[in-house]
């Protein structure tokens, strides 16, 4: 029988943890381990946890890593077969873990499944940090069934299909610890953002499947580390996906990337200024320069990337133009594929 673990990234998320926590454990079957991995939090996290959850085991973290950093520093002391990575604000449903388990236990050669995440404020409507399902086009932007741009669909069973994917929401992720370990985790270079798309395109390039299992269901609340739209995470997510591309991409998409992507950029950039934000205007522009600064050390990863891939790996990657498909008016999964 494989041994699962259940593992929290906590890091200053008391509140989540009081109002979710409890779901998950009474949800978990018996002998599901559940770790919290504190963050180095400065919140009175760890003092809630060892008062009023006994059961769960408690991982400190002597500082702040990120989500990927923390994870794989967090990871590396637990032991399973099969680890579920779990969004402190995510609400769990009996019976909602089974099927994941079920899926990786019947096919080898899938490395991370993922459930439907619905939102936990409007719970008839997908939620978007990862709906049922993700994709990237050629161009590297991430979209999902349900959830394009800030188009968001309401659950009608439409996307209930079992399938592989390209990714994996990192809100709740669960894979084969030992590909996990193999492929190096995630990217600590990361810290926070594209760090389960990244690490799910690394997987399938090594040969493994990326899988979403619809038939089970979570809450997510989202946006509990970081506001939509903050210039943080416009800096994270410009510059991990630039990254992304550069390591992970074949030659022909990195070529077509490099000559389209720093104009639509610019464009983002333009777009946050005329709205008035000029911290989001800088942000796109650090990405950039810290992605250049960067090229080095990409190199020596794609290297090693490159000694890992097999040679009939084909990524779930759409290939074609995702905003241009949606500025024309597709603005449902099921209207663009």
């Amino acid at each position: 029988m494989s041994l699962v673990k259940i593992v929290i990234l906590n890091w200053n998320g008391a509140v989540h943890l009081r109002r979710y926590l409890p779901s998950v454990v009474a949800a978990a079957p018996p002998g599901v381990g559940i770790v919290v991995a504190d963050n180095g939090s400065t919140d009175d996290s760890v003092a809630l946890l060892q008062r009023e959850f006994p059961s769960v085991e408690v991982l400190t973290l002597d500082r702040n890593y990120g989500f990927a950093g923390g994870y794989n520093r967090a990871l590396k002391q637990i032991e399973a077969d099969f680890y579920v990575l779990l969004n402190s604000d995510v609400e769990t449903p009996a019976g909602w873990l089974e099927p994941l388990v079920e899926c990786l236990d019947a096919h080898p050669y899938v490395a991370a499944v993922a459930p439907k995440l619905r939102a936990d404020a409007e719970r008839s409507k997908f939620e978007y940090a990862g709906a049922s399902g993700g994709y990237i086009d050629f161009l590297g932007y991430p979209f999902c069934r349900g959830r394009m741009l800030r188009t968001v669909e309401h659950d009608r069973g439409q996307y209930d299909d079992e399938r592989d994917v390209f990714w994996a929401s990192g809100a709740a992720f669960c894979c084969r610890a030992e590909v996990f370990h193999a492929l190096g985790g995630f990217d600590d270079d990361f810290f926070a953002h594209m760090e389960e798309i990244d690490l799910c395109w690394r997987m399938q390039l090594a040969g493994y499947r990326v899988r979403i299992v619809p038939q089970s269901v979570v809450y997510h609340w989202g946006g509990g580390t970081l506001p939509t739209d903050s210039p943080r995470k416009v800096y994270y997510n410009h510059r991990n996906n630039l990254a992304m591309l550069y390591k992970c991409a074949a030659p022909g998409q990195r070529l077509v990337a490099a000559v389209v992507r720093p104009g639509l950029d610019v464009l983002a950039a333009i777009s946050y200024l005329v709205q008035g934000r000029g911290a989001n205007f800088c942000a796109v522009f650090r990405a950039w320069r810290d992605f250049l600064k960067g090229h080095p050390a990409l190199k020596r990863k794609r290297r090693a990337i490159q000694t890992m891939r097999v040679p009939d790996a084909q990524p779930q990657i759409y290939r074609g133009f995702f905003l241009l498909r949606y500025l024309f008016g597709r603005r449902t999964f099921g209207n663009m594929m």
